[in-house]
């Protein structure tokens, strides 16, 4: 599937996302000690006072409120697709979600089940990593809720974008995946590292038109270890995404080195935004939802040419990832248009300048159709 206007202007108007991912909460840790965390070693950590949420809710939120979707509001539609325990936590992030106004229709509650939880550990540096539990609701995510999404695409038809993301069993997101293949949606994707193996044996990148990674999970894809050189790193990852899809988008992101973007089979790299970082933590999971809500736009995926002005969905993905950072929760509380246009003046983007949060198109961040 050939999505070549993205690379220009003109790119197709969607009228929704529909997202399938994990929904949960967590418990962040700052680590003493700047060593990667060893097998059997033990290390004193203090417990932060941080809200953790998991990749789908941290995508679909950050959209939904670029997009300014809600009961009273238009725009392009963000669906969750995915389960929550019969439990407190379970309880909040739908009342949460629901507030940012993404449509929980298709989030179920699933009786005796915990809702899905994570620990994410966070380095002097301000990198992280986490652990998610395996057993939670999240794992019954089922037939009926992804034939709901082939109700949803296919009368969407090229006018949906399939959300696919981890922490639900890589068995429904391969379905998933067909079920956006043959309503005509535009599929992005992101898988952890551990799956990457997985991905290449089912062929997942035939179905996909946007991988999204970071730096670890595109050297899993390609078959190199971490420490590659950035250039051999992409090569490969690249050469193994063009194995399955030689049509496919992908963007690496690379934390305060920025974010490498192949688009028709070329190379772009755009620089991260200088920020005083509180923790990385949702920060590659915004920078996704930027990019999407970008494309939902109509902006290119990416230019040639780097300056100042956020002229593309790239730079937008790189502007709400920077706004991310500023906050050690990975959901920033504070994040709203308004703050987003007044954090884009102080580094002098022209993406957000005026008080209705209009593009470089001339679309509105808050209606962009």
């Amino acid at each position: 599937m050939n999505y070549a206007p993205l690379s220009s202007a003109g790119s197709p108007s969607f009228s929704a996302i529909v997202g399938v991912g994990g929904i949960g909460t967590g418990t962040l840790v700052e680590l003493e000690g700047h060593h990667t965390l060893e097998r059997t070693e033990s290390r004193l950590g203090k417990l932060l006072d941080a809200r953790d949420y998991c990749k789908l809710h941290i995508v679909e939120h950050y959209l939904a409120v670029l997009l300014n979707t809600g009961p009273r509001k238009s725009g392009c539609r963000v669906v969750a697709v995915g389960n929550v325990g019969s439990d407190e936590a379970g309880t909040r992030l739908l009342h949460e979600m629901k507030q940012a106004g993404i449509d929980t229709q298709h989030v179920l509650i699933e009786p005796g089940c915990r809702t899905l939880f994570s620990v994410s550990f966070l380095y002097p540096d301000k990198s992280s990593s986490n652990v998610t539990i395996s057993n939670s609701a999240a794992a019954e995510l089922g037939k009926a809720q992804l034939d709901a999404c082939r109700t949803e695409l296919g009368a969407l038809g090229a006018r949906g974008i399939a959300l696919c993301l981890p922490e639900v069993p890589l068995s429904a997101r391969t379905r998933f995946l067909k079920i956006a293949t043959d309503s005509g949606s535009f599929r992005a994707a992101s898988f952890a590292a551990g799956e990457m193996d997985e991905v290449r044996r089912l062929n997942l990148l035939t179905s996909v038109d946007l991988l999204a990674v970071n730096r670890e999970e595109a050297a899993a894809l390609g078959g190199v270890d971490g420490s590659a050189g950035q250039r051999d790193l992409l090569e490969q990852c690249r050469n193994a995404a063009a194995a399955m899809n030689p049509d496919i988008r992908l963007v690496v992101s690379s934390g305060s080195e920025g974010v490498d973007v192949l688009d028709q089979g070329t190379w772009r790299h755009r620089r991260a935004l200088p920020v005083n970082v509180v923790s990385t933590a949702g920060a590659g999971d915004a920078l996704l939802a930027g990019i999407l809500a970008g494309l939902v736009l109509g902006l290119p995926l990416v230019s040639g040419e780097q300056d100042n002005a956020a002229q593309t969905a790239t730079d937008l993905g790189l502007l709400v990832a920077a706004f991310s950072l500023t906050s050690q929760h990975t959901i920033h509380p504070g994040f709203n248009l308004e703050a987003l246009r007044s954090f884009a003046a102080a580094r002098h983007s022209s993406l957000l300048l005026d008080g209705h949060g209009v593009g470089p198109d001339g679309r509105s961040l808050a209606n962009p159709r």
